[in-house]
């Protein structure tokens, strides 16, 4: 009869033999250029995600080269689907926005976010609201009883595609005037060019990222007449008002994160977890929060999954209301 002892070599050998050849106990980490795909054009929000998360990656020790290439049109689909050619390959990562989710419920892309891997959501981005300086548009109450007196009397201009979270806000502003969204009057810009055109008078009024807003509001170059926000954010957008300090219920953050191609590995994820979980949290990146004016909201890759599967059916809700759905 065998000892104890020897029992407990015997099982201890077995346990690591089993540790050694399970592929989710190997370590990775990215042994060649990573490129960041970036599902909007240059200069946009999404652009602005990306480069600096390059620069904070970049200062890691050990992390190889970083590229980051645009590849906007289809509201991301573009980007997301040239992404999933790379299946299992933890090197090509891309930005990931709303526009994700919603694609597929208005059926703009047949693919889905279940076919990715999600990795990360980064942090949160408010929506403004603004008109150009010379408008006769001054403030979001303005704006309200323009729309209650003619739905079409005030044209939006909105990138890259309906059902994001700039139409989302917009639906919003519908309700607190007591009107069909449908009836808005909408110009949808597939690039960057959006708010020059907005700036240049050929839509009344631009709908986007707070971060884009700050700038030319800094410069008096625009009114913002409301910020999505629950109360006024800090740093250079602390003087901009919300909508519902001005008595507009229309509160929505949209989500940044990232998300890497079909079939990455558990040691693949833990790698990426490791690595944006040190970004967010590190003193520089805390910074670069407060000069974009994004909320904080880190979240990994499984809690990052689990919050796709609720926001996908609170999404659908949203925009069967809106009318873009299938």
């Amino acid at each position: 009869m065998s000892s104890p002892v020897c029992k407990t070599r015997v099982v201890a050998l077995v346990v690591a033999s089993c540790v050694a050849a399970s592929p989710h106990a190997q370590d990775w980490k990215p042994t060649r250029n990573i490129e960041i795909t970036v599902s909007s054009g240059a200069g946009g929000a999404a652009d602005r995600e990306a480069r600096e998360l390059q620069r904070h990656m970049q200062m890691r020790p050990g992390m190889p080269s970083i590229t980051v290439n645009n590849r906007p049109g289809g509201g991301g689909a573009i980007a997301w689907s040239s992404l999933n050619q790379h299946q299992g390959d933890a090197h090509w990562i891309a930005t990931m926005n709303v526009a994700l989710l919603t694609n597929h419920i208005v059926g703009a892309s047949p693919l889905r976010y279940q076919d990715l891997t999600p990795l990360a959501i980064l942090m949160r981005e408010y929506v403004a609201v603004w008109t150009r300086a010379e408008s006769p548009i001054k403030s979001a109450k303005e704006l309200i009883a323009r729309l209650k007196a003619n739905p079409s009397s005030v044209s939006f201009g909105l990138s890259p595609a309906l059902g994001n979270q700039n139409h989302i806000v917009l639906g919003m502003l519908a309700k607190a005037a007591g009107i069909d969204p449908k009836a808005l009057k909408i110009v949808v810009y597939a690039g960057g060019a959006g708010p020059t055109a907005a700036l240049g008078g050929h839509v009344d009024a631009w709908v986007g990222t707070l971060g884009g807003a700050i700038p030319l509001a800094h410069a008096g170059k625009v009114n913002v007449m409301g910020v999505s926000a629950e109360k006024r954010q800090p740093g250079k957008a602390v003087a901009l008002p919300t909508f519902r300090e001005q008595g507009i219920d229309a509160v929505y953050a949209a989500y940044r994160g990232i998300i890497g191609p079909g079939g990455l590995s558990a040691a693949q994820r833990a790698y990426w977890d490791t690595t944006f979980a040190q970004v967010v949290h590190s003193p520089g990146w805390k910074n670069t929060t407060l000069e974009h004016a994004w909320e904080p909201d880190y979240k990994n890759s499984a809690d990052t999954r689990k919050y796709l599967d609720a926001a996908y059916a609170e999404l659908r809700k949203i925009l069967v209301e809106l009318g873009v759905t299938r």
